[in-house]
């Protein structure tokens, strides 16, 4: 009994391994995951560490010590708490505007690659004209028009002005979607258009709206870190660009204090860095075209296949030798 279930459990198991061992993550992708995991562990320890970011603890940009590992700031607060908060408020902006702008990047992509004619023409004609207005000065501009800027002000204004070049993206696949077989059937069947888009067209670009919004994400957090210093970010509350504006602004870089701008620089460039890294590694994964273990195979593969040739090869000498070594010892 215990052999049967042995068996079993190792039948069970095997498809799970095959199955996520398909996937052929590479060590780029595990790289990346690390680096946005040490970002999100760093944010989220902001959480329970014992002092806030609003706490004085100091005077101005007191150096490093064992009870303040990052000194202080201009503030007298304690830098690696502001640092913390900073970088768990920059997350969230990057969420929020990376999931508003690939939904409005998807949903008009979708709409302009399916329906096709002069409806793709009015919306691929209104992106054309949101990609040529630099986005920063629109950022600018609304966040200068806004009575208050939130976080979460921000980011709907980061999301709504970062859209255009998923929705390009995504109109180019649906395009090449809607022509398929599938799309034909569930048209004649009655399927209505939210029904198409969500059921058939979605399913086989949900590839790229994952990228799209990986990348949205990090473009988000640079730039509200762009807005911050100028010192357009959000009010109340502390960011990573936050922190690099009054960095700026108190003189750090000249009075030597590197503990106050050199963090927070770091993070951004982990930010960035990671997310950007698990956009190549996740084109990796949903590209078997370009899946390292993918190519790998196909080299084992191959050697296997020149290996039996050889072997064959061997075992056929002997055969076509034999009969002409007979006839040289002929004496007729």
């Amino acid at each position: 009994m215990s052999t049967v279930n042995t068996s079993m459990a190792e039948e069970t198991a095997a498809p799970r391994a095959n199955t996520l061992r398909s996937f052929n993550f590479s060590a780029r992708f595990w790289v990346a995951l690390v680096l946005v995991v040490f970002v999100i562990a760093l944010g989220m320890a902001g959480l329970v560490y014992p002092t806030g970011p609003g706490e004085k603890v100091g005077s101005l940009y007191d150096a490093p010590s064992s009870g303040l590992p990052l000194g202080t700031d201009n503030f007298g607060h304690d830098v690696l708490a502001v640092l913390m908060a900073g970088t768990r408020t920059s997350l969230i902006i990057g969420l929020v505007a990376g999931s508003v702008a690939t939904t409005i990047g998807v949903t008009i992509g979708l709409l302009a690659g399916y329906v096709g004619g002069w409806f793709e023409e009015l919306l691929m004609g209104v992106t054309n004209v949101v990609l040529a207005i630099p986005a920063i000065v629109v950022l600018i501009l609304i966040s200068v028009s806004l009575p208050q800027s939130t976080i979460w002000s921000l980011a709907v204004v980061i999301g709504i002005t970062s859209w255009p070049w998923t929705a390009r993206a995504v109109r180019a696949q649906a395009s090449s979607v809607a022509t398929r077989e599938h799309i034909d059937v569930a048209r004649l069947s009655g399927a209505r258009l939210g029904g198409i888009l969500v059921k058939d067209v979605l399913p086989y670009i949900l590839s790229y709206a994952v990228m799209a919004f990986v990348l949205q994400v990090a473009g988000a957090i640079l730039a509200e870190a762009a807005l911050s210093m100028l010192g357009l970010g959000p009010s109340g509350a502390n960011s990573l660009g936050t922190q690099l504006h009054w960095a700026l602004a108190f003189q750090a870089v000249a009075s030597g204090a590197w503990w106050a701008f050199l963090p927070p620089t770091i993070v951004l460039t982990l930010v960035s860095f990671g997310f950007l890294l698990l956009q190549a590694s996740l084109d990796e994964v949903f590209n078997p075209r370009l899946r390292r273990g993918k190519r790998k195979q196909m080299k084992q593969a191959a050697a296997r296949r020149a290996e039996e040739a050889r072997r064959l090869a061997e075992q056929e000498d002997p055969a076509e030798t034999t009969p002409e070594s007979s006839r040289a010892g002929d004496p007729a």
